[in-house]
C-alpha cells in the first residue's frame, strides 16, 4: 500500500473543502435559482377573456426563458412578506379599484426596494385614484374605437422588446387612448392614427407601449393584447417577453 504524498494530501483536503462549499451553498439557498415573477389577473371592471390565454402564454415563456411564474387574483398577496420573492410583478389586464391602503402601501414598498412592474392591456385602467400608481404605470385609459387593424411603428428599434419587429407592424386590436400620460417615458412603440379610426378622443402623438424608472425599480408597459389571438402571435409573445427581460434586468 502506497502512502499519500504532502501535494497529494494538499489536492484532496482542497477538493474536500470545494464539495463542503458547495453543499453548503446549495443547501441555504446560496445557489443562484431563477427569477420569479407574479402575474396578478385582478378585476373590478372589466373582465378582459384573453387574461387566461396570457397566463397560459406567460407561464410557456417563463419555462422557455428560465424564469418561474406564479399567478393570483388575490389581493391579498399583495404584502411585503410575499412580494420579496418576486423579481417583477405582472399586471395582466387588470381594472378598476383593485388593492386597499395597506396593499398599495405594501407595493409601493416593493418598488421603493428594488422591485419590477410590467403593465398589459388594461393595466392603464385601473387604481385611477392612486397616482403613484399612475406615474408607474405611465398613464390613465380614456376609451377605445371598436377592434380594428392599424399599424404600430416601432420608435426604438434597439430596445429588448422591439428589436424584432418591422418598422411597421400591422395587426388587429383593441386600441386605447389616453386621457393622463406620465412625463420622461421613454415610448418604444407609436401608432399610426391615420391607418384606423381612433374615434374621438385621437391623441395625434399617440404611445403605444413604453419603460422608464420609476421610484426605485423598473416599469414596462404595453397597451396591446386585449385579443386572446395576441397571446399566439410570434411577435407580441417576443414584444411580450422583451418586456418582462427588461424588468428583470436583462438587455439581450
Amino acid at each position: 500500500m502506497k502512502l499519500l504524498t504532502p501535494n497529494l494530501c494538499k489536492r484532496l483536503h482542497w477538493l474536500l473543502a470545494v464539495a463542503v462549499i458547495v453543499v453548503f451553498t446549495a443547501g441555504t439557498g446560496f445557489a443562484r435559482k431563477n427569477p420569479k415573477v407574479l402575474v396578478f389577473c385582478k378585476t373590478a371592471g372589466f373582465h378582459h377573456n384573453s387574461i387566461k390565454p396570457g397566463v397560459i402564454a406567460i407561464r410557456k415563456l417563463g419555462a422557455e426563458n428560465k424564469f418561474e411564474v406564479d399567478t393570483t387574483t388575490d389581493a391579498k398577496n399583495i404584502n411585503t412578506g410575499n412580494l420579496k420573492q418576486y423579481k417583477a410583478v405582472i399586471f395582466l389586464s387588470t381594472t378598476g379599484d383593485i388593492l386597499n391602503d395597506e396593499q398599495q402601501a405594501a407595493f409601493e414598498n416593493y418598488i421603493r426596494s428594488g422591485g419590477n412592474f410590467v403593465g398589459v392591456h388594461a393595466a392603464t385602467d385601473c387604481e385611477y385614484k392612486w397616482q403613484w400608481y399612475g406615474n408607474l404605470v405611465g398613464g390613465y385609459f380614456a376609451s377605445h374605437p371598436a377592434q380594428q387593424m392599424a399599424t404600430i411603428k416601432v420608435v426604438d428599434g434597439k430596445h429588448i422588446s422591439t428589436k424584432h419587429l418591422p418598422a411597421e407592424w400591422k395587426r388587429k386590436d383593441e386600441w386605447y387612448n389616453y386621457k393622463w400620460m406620465a412625463k420622461d417615458l421613454h415610448v418604444v412603440l407609436a401608432i399610426d392614427e391615420t391607418t384606423y379610426d381612433a374615434g374621438k378622443d385621437k391623441m395625434g402623438n399617440h404611445p403605444m407601449a413604453w419603460y422608464h424608472e420609476y421610484d426605485g425599480g423598473r416599469a414596462f408597459y404595453t397597451e396591446l393584447g386585449h385579443t386572446d389571438e395576441s397571446f399566439a402571435e410570434p411577435l407580441y409573445l417576443q414584444h411580450l417577453l422583451g418586456g418582462i427581460k427588461y424588468a428583470l434586468g436583462k438587455k439581450k
